[in-house]
């Protein structure tokens, strides 16, 4: 089957059609860009092996992984990304019928599973109440006290928040329709009075430098136009510093204060409140198995009233 096939299509016609499913199944700019990036490597690589994607072994793919640790010196981390997408472009490929199995699968289940057993034990920081409040009562700017309150208080990912626009907010019943997303289920978010007060100070200074048309809530004081992921993550580190939370020449996990720690930060407060476990899943909006999916109902309102009762107060 696979010998026929490569008869009839090029590794390069394949990367492509591959990106085009990529767009059609609605995956985010950046994930189709880290996708394409990691099959063009992995591309390069069988060029110089004499192979290509339908006819590497499960040899050549430990080899890559050998190419990758050891030639390109790229971390444990930085490689589960790369299979990560190998694993969708040979899912794409058994879609299509060129192969009958992931060849990705069974390498990365034997050389890149010890990522977590093997990071010295570092956990990411969870700092308390407290200092969450002291850290962001200490942010001076609007906009950047609003990023990061934000995170906190909703456990939203930086490329869900630099997506919101100002008309995704619903200030009657205080929440936000996030943008689909591939890694979201339930796109529905909500606030407190708190970030509503800081996000209102933040749109009211906003009105007056943004650029006509742009409807992002958050954006650039250069470019006046929609924050990046890169904006976000370099404003919040600055003030994570000012505050202590946040060492960059330390190499431990649990010296970093990073966006993402926001988001463990609201998980963990929120079970520690007492609010339901499949609560706060859907608060997190992880994608749900889609074979449960269509016996998973929370209503709305319960969640609501749920989420507002638990969410920590930070003295705003």
């Amino acid at each position: 089957m696979e010998t026929s096939s490569m008869t009839l299509v090029t590794d390069d016609q394949l990367i492509r059609r591959f990106l085009t499913d990529c767009k059609i199944r609605g995956l985010t700019d950046k994930t189709i860009e880290d996708y394409k990036g990691n099959v063009k490597i992995f591309h390069q690589f069988l060029e110089k092996q004499d192979k290509d994607f339908l006819n590497a072994t499960k040899d050549t793919i430990r080899e890559f992984v050998k190419y990758l640790r050891f030639d390109r010196k790229v971390s444990q981390r930085r490689i589960k990304n790369y299979f990560s997408g190998l694993s969708t472009f040979y899912e794409f490929l058994i879609y299509e019928g060129l192969t009958e199995t992931n060849k990705i699968l069974q390498v990365r289940k034997r050389y890149l599973t010890s990522y977590k057993k093997d990071n010295g034990g570092n956990q990411r920081k969870l700092i308390s109440i407290e200092s969450m409040a002291h850290f962001i009562n200490s942010i001076m700017d609007s906009r950047d006290k609003a990023t990061a309150l934000l995170m906190a208080k909703t456990g939203i990912r930086r490329g869900e928040l630099i997506r919101i626009n100002v008309d995704d907010i619903n200030w009657q019943d205080m929440s936000i329709t996030l943008q689909p997303a591939a890694k979201r289920s339930n796109r529905i978010i909500f606030f407190d009075d708190e970030t509503a007060y800081i996000l209102r100070k933040w749109l009211n200074k906003r009105k007056n430098i943004v650029k006509p048309g742009c409807n992002a809530l958050f954006i650039s004081y250069m470019t006046r136009k929609r924050f990046r992921r890169s904006g976000i993550y370099s404003q919040f580190i600055f003030w994570a510093k000012k505050a202590g939370l946040h060492d960059s020449d330390s190499k431990k996990l649990e010296d970093h204060f990073t966006p993402h720690c926001c988001r463990h930060w609201f998980t963990t407060h929120l079970l520690r409140t007492g609010m339901p476990r499949e609560y706060v899943k859907e608060l997190q909006g992880d994608a749900r198995n889609e074979a449960i999916d269509i016996y998973h109902h929370i209503d709305r309102e319960d969640l609501r009233k749920s989420y507002l009762a638990c969410i920590p107060e930070l003295g705003i």
